[in-house]
């Protein structure tokens, strides 16, 4: 039976075929929805940890048990993962343990590029790469029948247009897979040096034996073209783009093993074509592979290491004309992400920007206060570096202690923002941190977390106290403010920027889309003054009309935020 699914979505749908039954993740775009619909299925248990490398440890743990288990993260997620994977190359498994790694090329949903290949390498961990939904959910199968029969984790690398784009799979019944049997080695899982290094040894055995494996493997495949003028080196999406843009005159190897690479396939092709181009994304990975090995190929000479490759820019690169459509193509308006009427986010980031403060911040919906007219944030580095950067700030900079605050997230709190606190106060920072509590993942699809009551599979969970976590870690002064109070938020900025000690603030307020939100009554403006102070929100339900404010009835949240801007009282309760 055929279905039309999302890469995610066949991902987890190999899952489920391949017996898995342990899945642990962190929510982040691209890679989200894997673990979302991996829950649907009885026999795969299912659950969101507090950040990526306790998931992949869990995975870790249950593989180490006997059962097939799975990890999902984004790129930036591997980073933080990166320390027990990197040692789980080294024990090896005993039920089979995948790792699927979401590449976000072109950024849509992500503070940097970067490119996942380099982590198979460095971790000598085999990584297999698909080029649609029936390759995930296949490559998705392979990975475990690889990872057990070489004993090693097995990396499956995905990109932002893989991951959500439709396209028919060829479902079936899992076969049944027994759990292995759980046996004590210590040689071959504590990991002291003693034990490490014959496990490095093994390592490298098992690099050699997956090397011979691939150059015969058919996931790496030659498809001939009519005419042998161009020859294409891809992989994944770009193999998607490089199809499109020279269709079947080209000749291609669609690479699906990813790390470690082919050789003999790709020479014999360079062999028979008069150019051979290698087609990726990103960074040279592919093209480098081939120098190495004497192949001549053209890459990056010709092609940018930013962003997402289009059809055309293929085109141009092999000298095709390429059509002028530009009278057939509509292009939208610009449209730039922005807090969403009735944030709880809009009222705080309105009073940082009002009292002129420096402000560290996270990773997270609220990232959208440094937008314009906002402009309440200074800098975003990664998952909890507002709390730890503001510490390194106020040391180097003591005088900026009484202007100076971090912004971060209930969800990222809980992922990395916890010892960033407990830094703080070790270390003696008079420093303010403000924790956005919506009680929701809000960026990646309003997933719970362990302050949300609930877990994936939907069953009630015990909620985290933020004020007694925080004081656990030594903050004395922790209090909580509505997110919509602004005159108490003002007031308690105030008193804890004065105090010569660490304090927390607890902004809490449900996030505007999730079922617990209660929506007010939609406002309307009456006798505008035409002042415009109430568009320093950036609220997307108020317009203008001339030089009127008017009030989208349709998106209007009810927060009321607008009406405590107006200091004219023209923007009213309605009914």
């Amino acid at each position: 039976m055929k279905k039309m699914m999302l890469g995610n979505e066949a991902v987890a749908r190999g899952l489920y075929e391949a017996g898995c039954t342990f899945v642990s993740s962190y929510p982040g775009t691209p890679s989200t929805e894997i673990t979302q619909y991996a829950s649907d299925y009885v026999s795969i248990y299912a659950e969101w940890a507090t950040n990526e490398k306790v998931a992949a440890e869990a995975a870790f743990g249950a593989s180490l048990a006997g059962a097939r288990a799975f990890s999902g993260m984004k790129h930036v997620g591997l980073n933080v993962a990166a320390d027990p994977v990197f040692t789980a190359a080294y024990t090896g498994v005993n039920g089979g343990l995948v790792i699927a790694v979401a590449d976000d090329m072109g950024m849509h949903s992500s503070q940097n590029e970067q490119d996942s290949r380099h982590y198979a390498v460095a971790s000598k961990i085999p990584m297999l790469e698909p080029s649609d939904s029936q390759e995930c959910k296949d490559f998705t199968k392979l990975a475990f029948e690889l990872s057990e029969k070489f004993d090693t984790p097995v990396f499956v690398r995905l990109s932002t247009r893989i991951s959500h784009s439709l396209g028919s799979v060829e479902i079936s019944e899992p076969a049944p897979v027994e759990p292995r049997e759980y046996v004590k080695n210590t040689q071959k899982y504590v990991m002291t040096p003693a034990n490490g290094r014959p496990r490095h040894a093994e390592v490298e055995k098992h690099m050699e034996e997956l090397g011979d494996w691939c150059e015969t493997a058919d996931i790496n495949s030659v498809e001939w073209g009519t005419e042998r003028k161009i020859g294409v080196v891809s992989a994944g999406i770009a193999y998607q783009t490089a199809r499109e843009a020279f269709g079947d005159k080209a000749s291609y190897i669609k690479l699906g093993m990813i790390y470690p690479l082919p050789v003999a396939i790709i020479q014999e092709l360079a062999e028979k074509v008069e150019t051979l181009y290698v087609i990726e994304e990103l960074d040279d990975f592919i093209e480098t592979h081939c120098k190495k090995h004497g192949i001549s190929v053209i890459g990056k000479a010709e092609l940018s290491p930013l962003g997402e490759y289009t059809p055309e820019m293929l085109r141009r690169l092999a000298g095709d004309s390429v059509p002028d459509v530009t009278h057939t193509i509509t292009v939208p308006p610009a449209r730039p992400p922005v807090l969403c009427p009735g944030c709880p986010h809009r009222g705080v980031f309105s009073v940082l920007n009002k009292m002129k403060l420096t402000v560290t911040g996270d990773i997270g919906c609220y990232t959208l206060g440094a937008a314009k007219p906002l402009d309440a944030m200074d800098m975003c580095l990664c998952m909890g570096a507002s709390v730890s950067s503001l510490h390194g700030l106020l040391k180097a900079r003591p005088e900026m202690a009484r202007r100076s605050v971090g912004v971060i997230g209930d969800s990222t709190f809980l992922h990395s923002g916890i010892t960033g606190l407990i830094n703080i106060v070790y270390n003696r920072s008079a420093a303010t941190v403000l924790i956005l509590d919506n009680s929701i993942t809000g960026m990646t699809g309003h997933q719970p977390n362990p302050v949300s009551g609930f877990t994936l599979k939907k069953e009630a969970a015990p909620v985290v106290n933020l004020e007694v976590l925080c004081r656990g870690c030594g903050v004395e002064r922790v209090r909580v403010v509505d997110a919509f109070d602004m005159e108490g938020l003002e007031a308690a900025l105030k008193e804890e920027l004065a105090a010569d000690e660490p304090s927390v603030v607890i902004m809490r307020r449900p996030c505007a889309l999730v079922k617990t939100f209660k929506k007010g009554s939609p406002r309307t403006v009456e006798d505008c003054k035409k002042c415009k102070a109430c568009l320093r929100v950036g609220c997307p339900a108020l317009y203008t009309v001339g030089e009127l404010i008017q009030v989208d009835q349709s998106l209007c949240m009810g927060c009321g935020l607008c009406s405590k801007i107006c200091r004219f009282g023209a923007i009213k309760e309605g009914k």
